[in-house]
């Protein structure tokens, strides 16, 4: 899955020669790993912020904005260090593209398609009769 990214990561290379997903681990610069405090105060940086961007994602799912991308997004930044969110990064991902490749197969598009317009004809039969029985009146009075 492209990321984007011009940069080249480090990426397992399976037997017949092609490339699968980077490899797990910290992605922290070289001379922050080879001093420990300094890698575990990383480390520690990169949770607090982490959990802020996932904080702010929960806050916004009731609340208007991009919840779920902003989940995702601090996921993504507590990938950059810690392997269990690199494992569930690409666990999503893979959930995602196995969606879209479902979604786009031409026999479940054209059954959402019908599904879609018979949902759509049943509410404007409820409508209509709602409209027919009661008019443009809303159920409850409301007085100016």
């Amino acid at each position: 899955m492209n990321t984007g990214s011009d940069e080249t990561g480090e990426a397992v290379v399976a037997a017949d020669g092609t490339k699968s997903e980077p490899a797990l681990g910290s992605r922290a610069p070289e001379f922050i790993k080879a001093r420990r405090m300094l890698h575990l105060s990383w480390q520690v940086g990169v949770f607090i912020v982490g959990l802020a961007v996932v904080v702010a994602g929960v806050i916004m799912l009731p609340l208007p904005g991009p919840g779920w991308l902003v989940i995702f997004g601090g996921m993504a930044i507590w990938a950059t260090e810690f392997v269990w969110a690199q494992l569930v990064l690409r666990w999503t991902k893979r959930k995602v593209t196995e969606a879209t490749q479902k979604a786009l197969d031409p026999k479940v598009r054209r059954r959402n398609i019908i599904l879609t317009t018979i949902g759509l004809v049943i509410i404007a039969v409820l409508v209509g009769i709602y409209v027919w029985k009661f008019g443009f009146e809303m159920p409850w009075k409301i007085k100016e």
